[in-house]
């Protein structure tokens, strides 16, 4: 069987209501960079059936920087790592809901309180963090979630009192891969808080980062697992190197890699929101439109953690170009 063949094969497949697996999602990862267009565009018609033509634009905001006790080899907020970040305490309220209100009005629909740290057991910071989100979800329009680290049941409902719908807490790899990640906490530390996240009624979204060294077998193995942990949203990073972290020498993954990577998640979650994220302006370039035309239905804009993003005109420019829509709070979600 062709290559071609194959991508129609399993396309129809899931399109029809069926489900690849773990063997075919790896048969189609060796489509050369020839036969790309053709598992590109059997994804984006994947996406269209299953989530739709609307765009779902999210943005964060960087709560307290730095001093993080975690050792993730990625992290430029790890105390383990000489990165050369601005570190600072909890921003206010008021620092809070204005930078909310920004991104609300660069066209988010979702917006995110970030902070660093293990998570929120004992973190003296979250009455501070609730009051903040409570007055965001009151002043704005938009849909609030958080990334707080790990999560007691008990903080997990008081976030779900305080208007939070989700909450985000990425796995960052493959369960086989995640040692080399991160040693100060496990991916069953992660399973946790997804599961504590799920039991306290919250959606979650957690996706994982590419070129952390991984292949493409652990790729497709984040994405068997994810699917099993039921997420409701994906969001993938792209490795952005930062100078002064463990993996400020890593090799970036080719730009066509990363496309193929966004297409076979699409093949596995058909249903699923899969975001582009961190490092995608970095790493993509030009081909970032392409994303969206490849099973792609959503993107984080602005700025991330400790790095600049794009504008958020020139995103939106790039959604209409592409004949798309953003996301809004009176469509069906469906992700």
């Amino acid at each position: 069987m062709s290559k071609i063949d194959l991508i129609l094969e399993l396309g129809n497949k899931v399109l029809n209501g069926g489900e690849i697996v773990r063997e075919e999602a790896l048969a189609l990862a060796t489509v050369e960079d020839q036969e790309l267009p053709f598992l590109l565009a059997m994804a984006d018609r994947i996406r269209q059936q299953f989530v739709g033509d609307k765009v779902d634009l999210c943005a964060i905001v960087n709560g307290r920087s730095g001093m993080c006790s975690e050792n993730c080899a990625f992290c430029a907020q790890s105390a383990h790592h000489k990165a050369d970040i601005s570190v600072y305490p909890l921003l206010s309220a008021d620092e809070l809901v204005a930078a909310a209100k920004q991104a609300q009005d660069g066209g988010a629909l979702r917006f995110s309180i970030v902070t660093s740290g293990r998570g929120v057991d004992g973190d003296n910071d979250f009455p501070q963090i609730i009051a903040a989100l409570e007055r965001i979800k009151k002043e704005t329009k938009l849909m609030v979630c958080a990334s707080l680290g790990t999560l007691t049941l008990e903080r997990a409902k008081a976030l779900k009192a305080a208007g939070v719908g989700r909450y985000h807490h990425n796995i960052e790899s493959s369960r086989s891969f995640y040692p080399n990640v991160c040693t100060t906490h496990t991916y069953d530390d992660k399973a946790v808080t997804i599961s504590t996240a799920h039991e306290a009624g919250l959606e979650v979204c957690s996706g994982g980062i590419i070129g952390l060294g991984e292949s493409m077998e652990d790729r497709i193995d984040m994405a068997f697992e994810l699917k099993a942990f039921g997420v409701h949203s994906v969001p993938l990073n792209i490795l952005n190197p930062i100078k002064g972290t463990v993996l400020a020498g890593q090799p970036p993954v080719p730009p066509r890699e990363i496309l193929k990577t966004f297409a076979l998640f699409r093949f596995i979650m058909p249903e699923k929101g899969i975001r582009t994220a961190g490092g995608r302006e970095v790493n993509l370039r030009d081909l970032q439109a392409i994303g969206l035309m490849g099973g792609i239905n959503g993107m984080l804009i602005g700025g991330y953690l400790t790095t600049g993003g794009r504008r958020y005109d020139m995103d939106l420019a790039m959604v209409k170009d592409l004949g798309l829509q953003p996301l809004s709070a009176s469509d069906t979600l469906r992700d």
